[in-house]
Protein backbone atom coordinates (compact mmCIF):
# COMPACT_ATOMS: atom_id res chain seq x y z
CA UNK A 1 0.00 0.00 0.00
CA UNK A 2 1.49 3.66 -0.92
CA UNK A 3 0.80 6.28 0.49
CA UNK A 4 -0.47 9.47 -0.65
CA UNK A 5 0.62 12.95 -0.91
CA UNK A 6 -1.56 14.03 1.79
CA UNK A 7 -0.81 11.20 4.01
CA UNK A 8 2.80 11.74 3.83
CA UNK A 9 2.33 15.62 4.45
CA UNK A 10 0.31 14.70 7.75
CA UNK A 11 2.67 12.33 8.91
CA UNK A 12 5.80 15.14 8.12
CA UNK A 13 3.41 17.58 10.01
CA UNK A 14 3.28 15.15 13.23
CA UNK A 15 7.00 13.86 13.35
CA UNK A 16 8.07 18.06 12.85
CA UNK A 17 5.95 18.55 16.38
CA UNK A 18 7.25 15.72 17.79
CA UNK A 19 10.54 16.89 16.92
CA UNK A 20 10.11 20.22 18.15
CA UNK A 21 8.61 19.35 21.30
CA UNK A 22 11.78 16.69 21.75
CA UNK A 23 14.40 19.33 21.01
CA UNK A 24 13.02 22.15 23.28
CA UNK A 25 12.94 19.75 25.80
CA UNK A 26 16.61 18.64 25.50
CA UNK A 27 17.83 22.43 25.20
CA UNK A 28 15.46 22.88 28.71
CA UNK A 29 17.83 20.26 30.32
CA UNK A 30 20.76 22.38 31.26
CA UNK A 31 21.69 21.24 34.65
CA UNK A 32 24.92 18.42 35.09
CA UNK A 33 24.84 16.57 38.02
CA UNK A 34 24.84 12.86 39.33
CA UNK A 35 21.14 11.21 39.56
CA UNK A 36 19.78 8.53 41.66
CA UNK A 37 18.10 5.99 40.23
CA UNK A 38 15.53 3.38 41.48
CA UNK A 39 14.62 0.35 39.96
CA UNK A 40 11.81 -1.64 41.88
CA UNK A 41 8.68 -3.46 41.84
CA UNK A 42 7.83 -7.76 41.71
CA UNK A 43 8.97 -8.15 37.81
CA UNK A 44 11.75 -9.65 36.86
CA UNK A 45 14.91 -7.88 35.37
CA UNK A 46 15.65 -5.02 38.07
CA UNK A 47 19.11 -6.10 38.93
CA UNK A 48 19.71 -7.14 35.19
CA UNK A 49 18.55 -3.59 34.21
CA UNK A 50 21.01 -2.28 36.55
CA UNK A 51 24.27 -4.11 36.02
CA UNK A 52 23.93 -3.28 32.02
CA UNK A 53 23.66 0.10 33.35
CA UNK A 54 27.40 -0.36 35.33
CA UNK A 55 28.67 -1.97 31.87
CA UNK A 56 27.46 1.07 30.01
CA UNK A 57 29.27 3.57 32.37
CA UNK A 58 32.33 1.30 31.61
CA UNK A 59 32.21 1.26 28.59
CA UNK A 60 32.64 5.01 28.20
CA UNK A 61 35.17 4.71 30.28
CA UNK A 62 34.08 5.30 33.67
CA UNK A 63 35.11 3.86 36.73
CA UNK A 64 31.99 1.96 38.69
CA UNK A 65 31.52 0.32 41.60
CA UNK A 66 28.66 -2.47 43.14
CA UNK A 67 27.35 -3.15 46.03
CA UNK A 68 25.13 -6.41 45.98
CA UNK A 69 22.92 -7.74 48.73
CA UNK A 70 20.57 -10.75 49.39
CA UNK A 71 22.20 -12.70 46.44
CA UNK A 72 25.95 -13.30 47.39
CA UNK A 73 26.58 -16.83 47.14
CA UNK A 74 24.56 -16.96 44.00
CA UNK A 75 27.23 -16.81 40.60
CA UNK A 76 27.19 -13.82 39.03
CA UNK A 77 27.97 -13.75 35.41
CA UNK A 78 27.53 -9.85 35.12
CA UNK A 79 30.02 -9.15 38.25
CA UNK A 80 32.89 -11.75 37.50
CA UNK A 81 32.83 -9.49 33.40
CA UNK A 82 32.83 -6.45 35.31
CA UNK A 83 35.59 -7.23 37.93
CA UNK A 84 37.58 -8.82 35.03
CA UNK A 85 37.45 -4.74 33.69
CA UNK A 86 37.89 -3.08 37.43
CA UNK A 87 34.62 -2.77 38.33
CA UNK A 88 35.14 -3.03 42.26
CA UNK A 89 32.55 -5.44 43.78
CA UNK A 90 31.58 -6.34 47.66
CA UNK A 91 28.82 -8.70 48.31
CA UNK A 92 26.82 -9.55 51.37
CA UNK A 93 27.23 -13.07 50.47
CA UNK A 94 25.14 -14.56 52.90
CA UNK A 95 22.15 -15.74 49.87
CA UNK A 96 18.77 -15.11 50.27
CA UNK A 97 17.43 -13.98 53.87
CA UNK A 98 14.26 -16.67 53.49
CA UNK A 99 17.21 -19.46 53.48
CA UNK A 100 19.45 -18.06 56.09
CA UNK A 101 16.28 -17.28 58.47
CA UNK A 102 19.03 -16.12 60.65
CA UNK A 103 17.88 -11.89 61.27
CA UNK A 104 21.36 -11.33 63.21
CA UNK A 105 23.53 -13.04 60.88
CA UNK A 106 22.37 -11.12 58.01
CA UNK A 107 22.03 -7.62 59.53
CA UNK A 108 25.93 -7.97 60.62
CA UNK A 109 26.45 -9.10 56.89
CA UNK A 110 24.25 -6.20 55.43
CA UNK A 111 26.14 -3.82 57.92
CA UNK A 112 29.58 -5.07 56.84
CA UNK A 113 29.37 -4.54 52.88
CA UNK A 114 27.27 -1.22 53.71
CA UNK A 115 30.34 -0.07 55.13
CA UNK A 116 31.75 -0.80 51.64
CA UNK A 117 29.29 1.11 50.08
CA UNK A 118 29.41 4.21 52.31
CA UNK A 119 33.13 4.19 50.99
CA UNK A 120 31.92 4.07 47.57
CA UNK A 121 29.47 6.88 48.16
CA UNK A 122 32.47 9.10 49.15
CA UNK A 123 34.52 8.44 46.44
CA UNK A 124 34.78 11.60 43.54
CA UNK A 125 36.35 8.40 41.29
CA UNK A 126 33.47 6.52 40.85
CA UNK A 127 30.89 8.04 38.49
CA UNK A 128 28.27 4.92 39.09
CA UNK A 129 27.46 2.96 42.55
CA UNK A 130 24.72 0.37 41.92
CA UNK A 131 23.34 -1.00 45.00
CA UNK A 132 21.63 -3.88 44.26
CA UNK A 133 18.57 -5.31 46.56
CA UNK A 134 19.07 -2.26 48.37
CA UNK A 135 15.51 -1.99 49.43
CA UNK A 136 15.28 -5.19 51.43
CA UNK A 137 17.69 -3.95 53.85
CA UNK A 138 15.61 -1.15 54.90
CA UNK A 139 12.83 -2.94 54.44
CA UNK A 140 14.08 -5.43 56.66
CA UNK A 141 15.65 -3.20 59.19
CA UNK A 142 19.33 -4.29 58.66
CA UNK A 143 20.32 -0.74 57.42
CA UNK A 144 18.96 2.40 58.88
CA UNK A 145 16.71 4.74 56.24
CA UNK A 146 18.44 7.79 57.63
CA UNK A 147 21.93 6.81 57.39
CA UNK A 148 21.72 5.14 53.82
CA UNK A 149 19.68 8.58 52.68
CA UNK A 150 22.14 10.97 54.70
CA UNK A 151 25.00 9.31 52.25
CA UNK A 152 22.89 9.42 49.11
CA UNK A 153 22.82 13.04 49.65
CA UNK A 154 25.98 13.75 50.69
CA UNK A 155 27.99 11.49 47.85
CA UNK A 156 29.96 13.67 45.03
CA UNK A 157 28.05 16.03 42.80
CA UNK A 158 28.58 13.71 39.25
CA UNK A 159 27.94 10.40 40.65
CA UNK A 160 25.23 8.83 40.08
CA UNK A 161 23.47 5.86 42.14
CA UNK A 162 21.46 2.77 40.80
CA UNK A 163 19.44 1.44 44.06
CA UNK A 164 17.13 -1.87 43.17
CA UNK A 165 14.80 -4.02 44.92
CA UNK A 166 10.92 -4.60 45.64
CA UNK A 167 8.90 -2.26 47.66
CA UNK A 168 11.36 0.42 47.58
CA UNK A 169 10.37 2.81 50.80
CA UNK A 170 9.02 5.70 49.77
CA UNK A 171 11.61 8.37 51.42
CA UNK A 172 14.10 6.91 48.58
CA UNK A 173 11.67 6.95 46.06
CA UNK A 174 10.77 10.53 46.79
CA UNK A 175 14.77 11.49 46.68
CA UNK A 176 15.50 9.44 43.62
CA UNK A 177 15.51 11.47 40.27
CA UNK A 178 14.08 8.46 37.81
CA UNK A 179 12.10 5.88 39.23
CA UNK A 180 11.08 2.53 37.25
CA UNK A 181 8.40 -0.05 38.37
CA UNK A 182 8.76 -3.47 36.62
CA UNK A 183 5.62 -5.30 36.51
CA UNK A 184 5.47 -9.44 35.94
CA UNK A 185 3.32 -9.78 33.01
CA UNK A 186 4.66 -13.73 32.85
CA UNK A 187 7.31 -15.58 34.55
CA UNK A 188 9.26 -18.66 33.10
CA UNK A 189 9.46 -20.16 36.18
CA UNK A 190 5.69 -20.64 37.44
CA UNK A 191 5.42 -22.35 34.75
CA UNK A 192 8.26 -25.00 36.14
CA UNK A 193 10.64 -23.85 33.65
CA UNK A 194 13.92 -24.10 35.87
CA UNK A 195 16.34 -21.20 36.02
CA UNK A 196 19.86 -20.91 33.49
CA UNK A 197 23.05 -19.82 33.92
CA UNK A 198 23.53 -16.94 31.37
CA UNK A 199 19.85 -16.01 31.02
CA UNK A 200 18.53 -16.06 34.68
CA UNK A 201 21.74 -15.39 36.75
Amino acid sequence: MTQTDEEKARYQARMAKKKAHIDQKVAEATEERGIIIVLTGNGKGKSTAGFGNVARCVGHGFKAGVIQFIKGTWACGERDLLEQHGVECHVMATGFTWDTQDKAKDTAAAQAVWQSGKAMLTNPELRLVLLDELTYMIRYGYLDESEVITALQNRPKQQSVIITGRGCPKALIELADTVSEIKPVKHAFDAGIKAQQGIDW
